[in-house]
């Protein structure tokens, strides 16, 4: 993957987006998607700044999406010469939070049927005490056509995405000035 690359959705990703923009407001998920991947400019600046790194570049990631404090969901290209939808899903927060929360698109795609968003995944707390994931038929049924054999519960999506990648947080934080 390349910076120059199209930053089109996947069509499944695409899809699930679509869904998700049509429930901001009314599921309790904190999650707003955008309609294409950030672009490399932005994604860099974004990173610099989070980071507190000027000699860094965002190219290890392709944004998609933010929760409503502008902490950043996006794929982390850290599988080299692998499709974007076989690379983990990432969440980034305003306050510092970060977490790998699914192993590739087809986990992440039944995280959200799940009623989970990349911050509540990222960060059990962010979630108001008394909110319960409800269940969208509308992201179920993308996730059914698009990773049948992804289907697990959030619990599972969300451990097996922090084995997989256990040094993540510290792999960040190692970047940061």
């Amino acid at each position: 993957m390349t910076p120059q690359e199209d930053r089109q959705f996947p069509v499944a990703l695409a899809a699930a987006m679509a869904v998700r923009l049509d429930c901001i407001g009314d599921d309790g998920v904190d999650f707003e998607p955008y309609e294409s991947f950030l672009n490399s400019d932005d994604t860099t600046d974004w990173f610099r700044a989070w980071t507190g790194n000027g000699d860094l570049d965002g190219d290890a990631f392709r944004v998609f999406g933010q929760d409503g404090t502008g902490g950043y969901a996006a794929f982390w290209l850290v599988h080299p010469g692998r499709e974007l939808a076989e690379q983990p899903v990432v969440f980034l927060g305003s306050e510092g939070e970060t977490g790998v929360v699914a192993r590739n698109l087809g986990a992440f795609l039944w995280l959200l049927a799940n009623g989970l968003g990349p911050c509540e995944a990222a960060t059990p707390y962010a979630p108001e005490p008394d909110w319960t994931p409800q269940i969208n038929d509308h992201l179920v049924a993308i996730a059914h056509q698009h990773a049948p054999d992804h289907r697990a519960s959030a619990p599972t999506i969300i451990t097996e995405a922090t084995q997989e990648f256990p040094d993540f947080d510290d792999t960040i934080m190692s970047l940061c000035r």
